[in-house]
């Protein structure tokens, strides 16, 4: 059995293991990251700006761009 990784979406064998061009292969995902939510991923971040006005998220176009608030 040769094992390895996925990286930027290649499969790439671990200790330079060659396979011929054109070779037939099994892929068995051995096991998957939990899924994390948006805001679980960003949880650090949530309140780290506390300089920003309060309603920011819902006037963004506002204050970026100057349109008119919501």
């Amino acid at each position: 059995m040769i094992r390895g990784y996925i990286k930027n979406g290649v499969v790439v064998p671990e200790q330079g293991a060659i396979l011929p061009e054109g070779a037939a292969v099994s892929i068995e995902v051995a096991s998957q990251p939990p899924q994390r939510t948006l805001s679980q991923r960003f949880a650090s971040l949530i309140g780290s700006c506390p300089h920003l006005p309060k309603d920011m998220s819902e006037n963004h176009d506002h204050y970026v761009h100057g349109r008119p608030r919501l």
